[in-house]
Parts: C-alpha cells; structure tokens; sequence
C-alpha cells in the first residue's frame, strides 16, 4: 500500500529537474575549485551584499579568518539544491526566511555576526538568493538554524549526507551504487538491537509507511503520546497522529537528533512540522525512554529547534528508491556522497537538461492533426484561406476549435489545450522560474514559439524577463515580436511587473529605454509611481527623469 504521502516526490522530482539547473552547478563549481567563492555565489543566482574584510574591525582577525575559510568552502548551487520549498505542489523556495549558516564573534548562542542566506521576498517570484552578514539580532521570525547543517552547504561536510539521510555503508532501500534493495532483501520484521543502524531504519519507515506510527517510533527508541495538545490543540486542525501519518517522516532520524542534542544538554529539542504544529521530546517515556508528544512550534534561547531536515525522509534518497530519477540526475556531491560505490558516469552528472518539443495530435474538424514547435511558431496544417477565415469567424463572435483553438489558446493562456502541449508550456515556463536562461534558449532554438503566455496569470516571456537574464533575453524576445504594452491578467505590462515584483533596476532601465510606457497602471489603478512607493523602491529615482 502506497503511503499518504507518496506523492510528495512526484513534487521533488520537479523540484531536482527544474530549481537547480545543470549549468548553474557547473559554473559554480567550476568558480568554487578556482578559489573564486564569489564568482560561484554569482553563478548560483546569489547576491552577496557585505564585505567579509570589515568583520576583522569588528570581531577581530581570528573571526574574520574563521569567516573567510568558511566562505571558501560555501557550495552555493548545494545550499540552492537542500533549501526549504513552499510547498502545496509548488517548486519555488520557502519564501521570506533567514537561515544562519555560521556565527562569529561574542557568545556562541548569540546572533550578532552571523552569516545568513535570506530567501525569496515572494514565493512566485525571482528566485535569487541574499547573502549577507547580520552584525544584530532583528529577525521578525525565528530564523532557521543550520550552523550544525553544513552538510547541506560546506563541501568539507558534504560526506555527511549519507550519515544524515539514516544510512551506514548505504542509504536506506539501496545498495552502495544507488540499486534498489530487492523485496527479500529488505526487513520483515524487527531486526534487533544488534542490526545495522540502517536496517533499523528502514524497518521503522517500513513501519511509518503502512501507517503504524506508534510502532514504528517504538522501533526508532521513542515512546509517544499523539494526542491533541492541551493548550494550542487548535493549531493542527485534525488529529494531530493523523497529519503526521501524512508527513514523509522518518523516525529514526529524530532519535538520532535526540541524541545529539542530549550530549549537548539544555531544553527539550523540538521539531518545527510547519503551520505552528510541532513534535515536543522530553524524558518521560517508558522503559527510561524519550517521550515524543505533539505541541505547539515555538523558539526561545536554550531549546533545541530542529527544523524539518531533521524529520523529513531524503527526499533524493526517495526519488532513487522510487526510480523517479537516476542516481546520475543528482547534484553530484550529492550523488558521490549518498552512493559511494556508483561508477563514473557515461556522460555529465546533474539534472537533465530541457524536454525538446515533440509533435502533438490534435482533434481537428473529425480528423488528427499534427501541430509543432518550429520556426519560432506552434504550426498547425491548415492552409492561409483556412486561416483567415477562422480569425473572420472569431471577430464576429464565434468560436474556434481543434488546431485553431490550440493555436490562440498557446498566444492567449485562455483556454484549454492538449495535455501535451500543456507539458510543453511548463516545461518552458518552469525553465523561466528557475532562471534557467540556458535552457529557455535551447527551447527557442528548438522552434518554441516565444509568444507563448503561461496558463495561470497568462504572462508573457516579456513580463518574466525579472526572474531571468534579461540583458540575453530581452533583444531575443523584442526580435521576435513580443510586445512591451502586452497586459497579463491584472493589467500588467512588462515593466509594471519588473518595478512591483522587485526586478532588478537595470531591467527596468532597459525596458524604459526600449520603449515601454511608463505612463500604465493595472486594473487596480495602480501606477508606477504608487508601486515605487509601495515597494520602496529608491533604486528607480532615473524614471522621474
């Protein structure tokens, strides 16, 4: 029986396909090896807004040093490819969050000099990354915590990941070279105290799976009481066993963390499961044990917060076991990490590259029609007298079909189209979302029509010119006939949507110099003007020119 939650690396499928694009790996690791770590932050999308040589005035050379050493060994794509997603289907990072990656100078607890990545202001929008040095404690939330993660982002950690994942010699369901465990090769009962840690683990997944989470904590160590929590019951809206039954949980990678805080004593360690729910360890438990209970997630000084990295199952590990993707799809100090006894591959290592577009049938006038992608164009076989008279059919209020809907469907993003024209489109616009500049060129190349709109907010490759290379795309795309006054469903045009979704003001300056409008305002009545003051975007002061 499949687990609720088996289609959560349907979602992480297109997440490792899409959010970190092979060629971003590939320079930035191609920086990082020459001792340019800046160099790899700009070809990973992030922005580094400090200067490292000031924390010698401030904290004194040995932190400085300590932070330059760490800057040199940062994995910037590697801390792209772990970062928290927003999830509910979506492949965009966990928007609006600070992760301290390390800390330096005063107490070891404290947040003063700590190096952070600040992720996405929005969960639609460009997707590049901030890093930067906090000197003081501002944060609105909790930041999440990863100065004991960085297996997640220091090349010197990264063989961690195995540890980390619930594995020994190997990862969990797998062999050493990345090969799915047979059935008969897997437990079917309780491997005993005496089993290799993995073994274990896989038993108490196998557990959580077909949904005995009582007993598969029991066999990761754990006692639990999953009922409602007193006093913030109202936080889980269900029952709280039943939600986490849902979760891609793996329990032994809680007592592992258990433990680890244990050694390094204080508070209770307490597991963040997102929307205010939580997991609470505390003594208790029988048989001397650690008693697992459901609560409400807080933070305060002296407690161990663990964030979900510590709960949730690999879901490269996941994705493997499943045969969603190959070993050889993964980042490759991911790849070297969780299978050490994979052989060299044939060709290069990391995420596919870009899906070239095939021909599509459609139901046409009773027949199957082949449209494609060529020339810039989605072709359809139908004759020029054919053509013109659709588009007379369609001024006077009628309504077209077959080849012809298609057509206006993938100008126009209303409408419904053949589901493989649908992939089609996503696999362009989600190239687009990840900055992928690379891969959307290869799909021009291909022949996609760039006058295509995305489905949802009916958005040209004009209006997403924020999220992507503009100084490549935006002759390309002017070139080929996109028009700067073309409105999305809010009444937007290209320029409105680079100054309100916080594109970079060279962006703006090109599409100003190009010859968009600056005299527009969307549906809402809102102006250039009311966005700059309500983004607060004092980067722009050139349009009053």
């Amino acid at each position: 029986m499949r687990p609720p939650w088996h289609g959560e690396p349907t979602v992480w499928r297109r997440i490792r396909r899409y959010a970190v694009p092979r060629r971003m790996i590939e320079d930035a690791t191609e920086r990082r090896l020459a001792g340019d770590w800046r160099g790899a932050c700009a070809a990973a999308n992030v922005d580094v807004d400090f200067d490292p040589d000031r924390l010698a005035d401030e904290h004194g050379v040995a932190d400085a040093e300590r932070l330059a050493e760490d800057l040199r060994h940062l994995v910037p794509d590697l801390l792209r490819w772990h970062l928290p997603r927003a999830g509910c289907g979506r492949t965009t990072i966990l928007n609006n969050r600070w992760i301290v990656l390390g800390r330096y100078g005063g107490d070891d607890s404290s947040l003063v000099g700590a190096l952070c990545v600040v992720t996405p202001l929005y969960v639609n929008g460009s997707q590049r990354l901030r890093l930067t040095l906090n000197s003081e404690d501002k944060w609105y939330d909790p930041p999440i915590d990863w100065t004991r993660d960085r297996h997640l982002f220091d090349d010197r950690f990264c063989g961690e990941l195995l540890r980390h994942a619930g594995g020994g010699d190997r990862a969990p369901f797998l062999h050493p070279d990345g090969t799915p465990l047979a059935d008969g090769e897997l437990p079917s009962s309780d491997p005993g105290p005496g089993a290799a840690a993995v073994a274990r683990a896989e038993w108490s997944m196998l557990l959580f799976e077909r949904g005995e989470v009582e007993a598969a904590f029991d066999a990761a160590g754990l006692d639990t009481d999953l009922g409602p929590p007193g006093e913030f019951g109202h936080m889980w809206g269900v029952e709280p066993r039943d939600s986490i039954a849902r979760m891609p949980m793996s329990p032994s990678l809680i007592a592992e963390a258990v433990g680890r805080a244990a050694e390094r004593g204080g508070g209770p360690p307490v597991f963040e499961l997102g929307l205010h729910r939580s997991l609470i360890v505390e003594p208790g438990g029988g048989r001397g044990r650690p008693l697992v209970r459901t609560g409400h997630a807080y933070w305060r000084k002296g407690v161990h917060f663990f964030h979900e990295n510590h709960w949730r199952r690999s879901m490269d590990v996941e994705l493997v076991r499943h045969g969603l993707v190959s070993p050889d799809e993964l980042h490759p100090l991911v790849r070297s990490a969780l299978f050490p006894a994979r052989p060299d591959a044939d060709g290069p290592v990391g995420p596919p590259g870009p899906v070239l577009p095939e021909p599509v049938r459609v139901r046409c006038g009773g027949e199957w029609h082949e449209v494609r992608s060529r020339g810039g164009e989605l072709e359809i076989p139908h004759s020029e007298e054919e053509r013109r008279r659709e588009d007379a059919l369609l001024a006077f209020g009628g309504s077209v079909s077959g080849c012809f809907a298609a057509r206006r469907t993938w100008r126009t993003g209303e409408g419904r189209l053949p589901r493989a024209l649908v992939e089609q489109r996503r696999e362009l616009f989600m190239r687009v979302q990840h900055a992928d500049t690379d891969g959307v060129l290869a799909l021009l190349d291909a022949g996609v029509d760039p006058c295509v709109r995305d489905g949802g907010r009916r958005r040209t490759l004009l209006h997403q010119l924020y999220v992507m290379d503009h100084e490549v795309m935006l002759p390309i795309l002017l070139k080929a006939g996109l028009g700067l006054e073309d409105l999305d469903h809010h009444g937007r045009t290209a320029l409105h949507v680079a100054v309100g979704d916080m594109g970079a003001a060279a962006l703006v300056r090109a599409l100003r110099d190009a010859g968009a409008r600056t005299d527009v305002a969307d549906d809402n009545g809102m102006d250039l003007d009311d966005l700059i003051e309500w983004r607060d975007r004092e980067d722009l002061d050139f349009l009053d020119d």
